[in-house]
């Protein structure tokens, strides 16, 4: 029993995480299966989007630390940053690095490496009761799984400072307010609206998005010679697709598109 759900319907790959006795938190098993099912996602080219969300009263409370897998005893210098590297450093970057669109569906609470997990998305809905925690200062820690990264790309770095030095609470309508969501929904409307832009996703140009996704996220890590270069080959490579054939040949004959992700 790893839980987390998964289905592929539609050319969508569904996960689910499925612990809401516990809002959802990770153990090392389930971090570990949605690792490897974002990156069966990322290379079945029959799916073309993914779509993340949990069950319950919370979307993901972090890392389960009682389950004490994570903090070997007893414990030699270099344990603690292997296991980050290994495990929700891991996860951050299986999300990241998917070839696939990812959306977050955030029904509940994100906590700690749960918010980190939802904000490396690409695409974040959020209910309108959702609650994004930094928690790990009230726990006199260090932020771990990447939002030390994410956060200031997001929100820039005084609010990234202010939430993670006071591990305040922040509703949904003040994370899409701050840019952390696009949009914050009422609870009804949230899984609807879900499936609709991952389908809409999953009938797009599955690989230029892919490369759009790449060109976006390293955008922020380049100067402006190594991001127009890149810009080129994606460009270069995209041509070579049989969307981008069919998109100019769409537009020549002005009718819509049918990609095919490929």
């Amino acid at each position: 029993m790893t839980g987390v759900e998964h289905e592929v319907r539609d050319h969508v790959s569904y996960l689910t995480l499925n612990r809401p006795e516990t809002l959802n938190a990770l153990t090392p098993a389930l971090r570990d299966r949605v690792v490897d099912l974002l990156a069966e996602a990322s290379a079945d080219p029959s799916v073309r989007a993914v779509l993340l969300t949990g069950t319950g009263r919370g979307f993901c409370a972090g890392a389960d630390l009682r389950s004490g897998a994570d903090s070997p005893s007893p414990r030699i210098p270099g344990d603690v940053a292997r296991t980050l590297r290994t495990g929700a450093q891991r996860l951050i970057a299986a999300v990241l690095d998917c070839e696939k669109p990812v959306i977050a569906a955030v029904n509940g609470t994100a906590a700690g490496l749960g918010a980190h997990l939802a904000l490396a998305c690409d695409l974040v809905l959020a209910a309108e009761s959702a609650r994004f925690v930094e928690v790990f200062v009230r726990r006199g820690l260090v932020p771990d799984a990447g939002g030390a990264y994410l956060l200031p790309r997001l929100t820039g770095l005084q609010r990234a400072k202010e939430l993670m030095f006071f591990g305040d609470a922040l509703s949904a309508p003040e994370a899409e307010r701050l840019g952390l969501v696009n949009r914050a929904l009422p609870e009804r409307e949230l899984a609807k609206t879900a499936r609709d832009w991952a389908t809409r996703l999953a009938t797009g140009p599955t690989r230029a998005l892919a490369l759009t996704k790449h060109l976006l996220n390293s955008s922020l890590d380049s100067d402006r010679p190594a991001a127009f270069a890149a810009e080129a080959w994606a460009q270069e490579i995209n041509l070579t697709t049989q969307d981008a054939g069919e998109g100019l040949r769409a537009f020549a004959e002005r009718r819509g598109p049918e990609f095919l992700g490929r």
